[in-house]
């Protein structure tokens, strides 16, 4: 298990690139599956969840080869369907919550596929009712095997139809998707996800051929074609990066800019920190945050208490609200944190309480952080429990008084790419230790 033992008080200073998309690359991945011709992808992360799903693809028979550093080309073109029966692939695709999504191209381009209940982050229940009950409405059979809780699907003759999904589910409406466009005559998706991520899925599928209309609103339309061709495509920043930058420049009194952010992308993320009082302003496709002394969270028109919680697109990602909530412990005022799709998310604020944050743990969905300034937390050792839990201790520690230990790193190195050795060039004080 390999650790970060950050210094904290270091101020930061300069320019920041933020990584490609984690959520859109692993849609973009998967949806390589469904054409025989090569597809370039352009600004994938380099990261462990990422470099995970390529080399599963690649062992099931896809052509992987990275053209430069960012830069990979896929072609699926000779898949080997036996290796889904094997207990490598298993024990990989189980691994990797990403994996969920092959099922939809597999499915739609051969008429098969096999998936072990996936892993991923333990932050509550993540069900994959969404993605199975469209499949199937698109006339997919599914059979669960609970000894070996494995799912296996077959979809023979796959017909378009109408939907109305029970949640506006990423990951399900994009799996979804990837099913239908192969899927004979029309499909009508509602109360899809409009996520920025998912926007770019149907315009890399639409590149390759598929005929999809109504993206980004929550009413798509699919007209199913026989075959998919080639395409290049370019991976968005990743917001949650660059809300974890702006973040960081705040509770560290830093002056930082962040360089070529697709900012008409960021919807309302830039006005939630804005809300915790933190200047930032728009210069091009950059943003800049100036040093701040201090900054105070607002209020709502009424006086009361200002409440941020997750919604879905265009309301504010759950992937952020790890980092608003540590960023509000250095500011003046009080917040309430509402965490409505995960349970378990908020369960890491007992050590932003051990570090002397005043933190009202009220029910696993709800936290109220009451600000106090920019008053140095008190240095410790901790333990990422999930991805973005482990990038909001890195922040704690980084503006604490002393030297601090975050064990488990694997699991920030999932969602964030190198994020030390960039962080150290702007002047923070990180040094990894490798594991035993």
């Amino acid at each position: 298990m390999a650790s970060f033992i950050i210094e904290g008080g270091c101020r930061l200073n300069g320019e920041i690139i933020p990584q490609g998309a984690k959520n859109e690359a692993l849609q973009i991945i998967c949806a390589t599956l469904l054409t025989p011709e090569e597809v370039i992808v352009e600004n994938i992360p380099d990261i462990l969840d990422i470099n995970n799903l390529i080399a599963l693809l690649s062992e099931m028979g896809v052509t992987t080869r990275r053209i430069d550093g960012d830069t990979w080309s896929f072609k699926a073109d000779n898949i080997n369907l036996d290796y889904l029966e094997t207990p490598e692939f298993l024990k990989k695709s189980a691994s990797l919550r990403g994996s969920v999504m092959i099922i939809g191209p597999l499915v739609a381009r051969f008429g098969k596929a096999l998936l072990p209940k996936p892993g991923g982050d333990k932050i509550g229940r993540r069900r994959l009712d969404t993605h199975f009950v469209g499949i199937q409405k698109l006339g997919a059979e599914f059979n669960y095997d609970a000894n070996r809780e494995l799912y296996s699907i077959s979809g023979k003759n796959l017909k378009g139809t109408y939907m109305l999904l029970d949640e506006a589910s990423v990951t399900g409406t994009a799996n979804i998707l990837m099913t239908a466009v192969l899927a004979e005559g029309e499909t009508t998706i509602y109360n899809a996800a409009c996520e920025p991520y998912l926007q770019q899925l149907c315009k890399l599928l639409n590149q390759m051929g598929a005929k999809i209309t109504g993206v980004g609103s929550n009413l798509l339309r699919v007209e199913g074609v026989k075959e998919l061709k080639g395409a290049r495509h370019r991976v968005l920043p990743d917001m949650i990066e660059i809300g974890s930058f702006i973040g960081m420049a705040a509770m560290t009194g830093s002056e930082l800019t962040i360089k070529d952010v697709a900012y008409d992308d960021l919807g309302i993320i830039p006005d939630t920190f804005r809300r915790l009082g933190i200047q930032l302003e728009r210069r091009g496709d950059d943003i800049y945050i100036p040093a701040q002394k201090e900054y105070e969270i607002d209020t709502f028109i009424d006086g009361s208490i200002l409440t941020i919680a997750d919604a879905p697109w265009p309301g504010l990602t759950p992937d952020l609200l790890s980092v608003i909530l540590v960023v509000a412990t250095q500011a003046k005022g009080s917040v309430l944190i509402h965490q409505k799709m995960f349970e378990s998310r908020l369960f890491f604020v007992d050590k932003l309480i051990d570090m002397g944050a005043q933190i009202i743990l009220c029910d696993p969905h709800r936290a109220t952080v009451i600000g106090t300034g920019k008053r140095p937390m008190r240095a410790t050792t901790m333990t990422s429990p999930d991805i973005r839990a482990g990038i909001a201790l890195l922040l704690a520690a980084m503006c604490a008084d002393g030297k601090s230990t975050v064990h488990n790193i694997e699991q920030i190195d999932r969602g964030y790419q190198n994020i030390d050795t960039r962080l150290n060039q702007l002047g923070a004080s990180i040094l990894r230790m490798d594991g035993c």
